[in-house]
């Protein structure tokens, strides 16, 4: 199976390749939540201000069409946000480079999320950053356990086998787009 990924208005497109696919969790961080206002793009969170995020391995995702469209922020020097610039749908968090094998996609530009379900659960039973919710959450700490083990596993197996594919870097480790700094909104 392919995870595919598509912004709203579909000029950018692009894949996963299953075996990429390490879980799913709801992240309920300041950052999520500010990247979404900062889109202003509406249904990105949940009602109590969760992004449901697939994790996976970058170096089995691919962008088949609209790389042009890909920009990106950062709100801290952590993590580089990519979007899509036609129509401000978020495509993905990295880190600033791409020796680390995560990126962090939010379902709001997964195509076929009911196949996503069937791959890595359902939504909301791994939480993560709860501190920054809006209300009260229900997860699983034993979900979010296993995510926190298949994804640190995957990152060093990327670490040893010395992977730094991604579509957001190029072949010498330069993110594709100059992240704009953007800075946190005071709340």
């Amino acid at each position: 199976m392919t995870v595919r990924i598509q912004c709203r208005c579909g000029t950018v497109q692009g894949e996963i390749d299953d075996r990429g696919a390490y879980a799913r969790v709801t992240c309920y961080c300041r950052y999520c939540q500010a990247f979404a206002q900062w889109l202003g793009t509406p249904g990105l969170l949940d009602a109590q201000g969760g992004t449901d995020i697939l994790a996976a391995k970058p170096s089995r995702m691919r962008i088949t069409q609209g790389k042009d469209q890909v920009a990106c922020i950062s709100l801290s020097k952590r993590v580089v946000r990519w979007y899509a610039s036609c129509c401000r749908t978020p495509l993905a968090s990295t880190a600033p480079t791409p020796d680390l094998q995560y990126v962090g996609i939010p379902m709001a530009c997964i195509a076929n999320g009911a196949d996503v379900q069937k791959l890595v659960g359902p939504e909301g039973r791994a939480v993560a950053n709860t501190e920054s919710a809006h209300g009260p959450v229900r997860g699983s700490h034993i979900a979010l356990t296993g995510v926190l083990l298949k994804v640190g596993i995957g990152v060093l197996g990327g670490r040893l086998r010395k992977d730094r594919g991604s579509p957001f870097f190029d072949e010498n480790g330069k993110p594709i787009r100059e992240p704009e700094r953007i800075p946190m909104p005071e709340h």
